[in-house]
């Protein structure tokens, strides 16, 4: 899959549930300079394992077992011309604010155990270019189908630290499986206004990547033909690519 999403030299590529395992060897496969921050470290059920161990585990049944024992990284690949500058990550659910945002959306016991299971970060980048600077973030918001309320609280959670660390005027890039939807978002509709300055939300899908203080091209969803190896469909998310100037 990294090779294939590497293959036409992008200036940035950002993954999101990688095996902890695969961290090492993600400069290889794409060629090019890797930041990466582990969301979830591996597990062994309740005890701290090995992402040698989790790889193997897993080979037993990927489709079943997912990131069960490997645990689960974000990285954002570069160029090798954006040298990077600046480096920051933040816990999109740390126990705090789930209480407090739990309280105030009256989640019950249920979803909040959810919200807990699996630690979610953003990782965010400042590189240098030819014309000036650029900040990326890149998140994997939490999954939970019956209430979108959840991820979207840790989407602006992720918003609200690159504002922050961007610079007035500085051009951004904020990317990432959300795990919402524009039409099951109210902070994708927040983020469009004027206040906030991003555009570029996927219209249908749950993988984003929003721009500002850039020029940017309309986002394009890979075809399933476009992500196929050897008749095998490589993942069940479609790459999401954007041009921007």
């Amino acid at each position: 899959m990294v090779r294939l999403a590497s293959a036409d030299s992008p200036d940035v590529l950002c993954l999101q549930e990688l095996p902890v395992w695969s961290l090492g060897f993600l400069g290889a496969w794409s060629g090019m300079t890797v930041v990466a921050d582990v969301a979830q470290r591996p597990m062994l059920g309740p005890m701290p394992s090995s992402p040698g161990l989790g790889r193997v585990l897993t080979d037993v049944n990927h489709g079943l077992l997912r990131s069960a024992f490997t645990g689960q990284a974000n990285a954002i690949l570069l160029r090798p011309e954006l040298p990077v500058v600046d480096h920051w990550n933040v816990v999109l659910n740390p126990m705090r604010y789930r209480r407090a945002r739990a309280r105030q959306l009256g989640l019950g016991i249920v979803p909040r155990l959810a919200w807990a299971s699996e630690r979610r970060v953003c990782q965010v980048v400042r590189v240098r270019r030819a014309d000036g600077r650029l900040v990326i973030g890149n998140l994997h918001a939490t999954s939970y189908p019956p209430d979108k309320r959840m991820p979207d609280a840790e989407l602006l959670r992720a918003a609200v630290f690159v504002d922050g660390l961007a610079a007035p005027g500085e051009p951004v890039l904020l990317c990432g499986d959300f795990n919402v939807s524009v039409r099951t978002s109210r902070t994708l509709g927040d983020l469009a206004d004027p206040e906030w300055g991003f555009t570029g939300a996927t219209p249908t899908g749950i993988d984003h990547i929003l721009v500002r203080a850039l020029t940017a091209e309309p986002p394009q969803r890979w075809d399933a033909d476009r992500r196929l190896h050897e008749d095998r469909l490589l993942s069940d998310h479609a790459p999401v690519e954007v041009r921007v100037e």
